[in-house]
């Protein structure tokens, strides 16, 4: 009888599970992996080490050259005063013009005007005089007061001879011109600056006087050359057309 009535009890029971007890937690779905976006991350990071060390060897492969601080009208001439020292990038097919040169570079004319703020490049100069037939130059050496302040290459200037000129001569070699030569006189009506020596105030001179070369007719160059050297010329500015 106890055996039956055990059996009976147990039969009683239910066969559905027993619900979770409160406070416990489901557990989560596994997460979906996205290896593409990974490989993306990976490469993106590449590509950035790349470019840095990209740019770290552009940086140390770099080169000094002349870089035109002020214009140069065609041929005018380069020189300390209208120049400074760059760094580049190197580059084979690019003539540039390596800074050390640059005393080299001051005897050469430019072939064009050069604008300022431009890296400049052989091709923009040239050793050939360009003058043309019946012309010459003459160089000067002028102090203040015998040229305008705001003198630069490529102005076109009346050249006076200035002074007490008696017993100075003539170009003809005739005395009787000498003595009856005006203080002031024109020797050059018209006459091209066609290189002017352009200074700084941090620059060293040795002497006050300005160089300026003037490009002249030969007919005159004689005698504007005697005027220069006995201190006796004067320049002045006049209209370009």
């Amino acid at each position: 009888m106890k055996i039956q009535e055990r059996t009976g009890a147990g039969g009683g029971r239910s066969s559905v599970p027993a619900p979770p007890m409160s406070g416990e937690r489901l557990p989560a779905p596994p997460r979906e992996r996205k290896p593409a976006l990974a490989a993306l991350a990976v490469l993106l990071i590449l590509l950035g080490a790349l470019g840095a060390t990209t740019l770290v060897l552009r940086a140390g492969d770099r080169i000094e050259v002349v870089k035109v601080t002020k214009p140069i009208p065609a041929g005018g001439h380069v020189s300390k005063a209208n120049t400074a020292s760059v760094l580049v990038a190197a580059d084979d097919s690019i003539d540039y013009i390596p800074w050390e040169q640059l005393s080299g570079l001051m005897k050469l004319k430019a072939v064009s005007p050069i604008p300022g703020g431009v890296v400049p490049v052989g091709q923009m100069f040239t050793g050939e005089t360009g003058l043309g037939a019946g012309q010459a130059t003459v160089g000067l050496s002028l102090k203040e007061g015998q040229y305008p302040n705001n003198l630069k290459q490529g102005d076109l200037v009346a050249a006076y001879r200035v002074g007490n000129t008696t017993g100075t001569g003539s170009s003809t070699g005739s005395s009787d011109s000498s003595s009856s030569s005006a203080s002031t006189s024109l020797i050059v009506d018209k006459a091209k600056v066609s290189f002017l020596q352009e200074t700084t105030d941090s620059d060293v001179i040795s002497s006050t006087n300005l160089p300026v070369t003037l490009t002249v007719d030969s007919t005159k160059a004689a005698e504007l050359a005697q005027a220069a050297a006995a201190g006796q010329v004067a320049l002045v500015l006049i209209p370009s057309s």
